[in-house]
């Protein structure tokens, strides 16, 4: 039995695969002789979507202040895709570091300082 647990994106999985006798003995036959052991675990490479964040997040920090109809455009202009702009505008209402609150006409997002 091979039991793997991780992540997919936000998605937490736990998944468990039972093999036979017959099944480890077609998976070892697909090693190469005197294969070396894995010594250390794969580096875990930043994802598309983890950098489009990462640079969500650094535009807003380094603006201070921004509202919705200004981010969104920029967010769009990121993405390529209204919808992609407007799932980072929820992410960000729902990061500690932002803070929106209600403008006259439109959201205003702020970086919280010291985050």
């Amino acid at each position: 039995m091979v039991r793997i647990r991780g992540m997919i994106g936000d998605w937490p999985v736990d998944l468990t695969v039972e093999l036979d006798e017959s099944d480890w003995a077609k998976l070892g036959a697909q090693l190469p002789v005197g294969a070396a052991p894995i010594s250390q675990p794969p580096v875990k490479s930043v994802s598309q979507d983890d950098a489009v964040w990462e640079t969500t997040k650094n535009m807003l920090r380094k603006a201070g202040q921004m509202t919705g109809p200004e981010l969104l455009g920029q967010l769009e202009a990121l993405t390529g895709s209204t919808g992609a702009g407007k799932r980072l505008l929820v992410r960000l209402r729902h990061c500690a570091e932002v803070k929106v609150v209600s403008g006259a006409d439109s959201p205003v997002y702020s970086w919280v300082e010291g985050s």
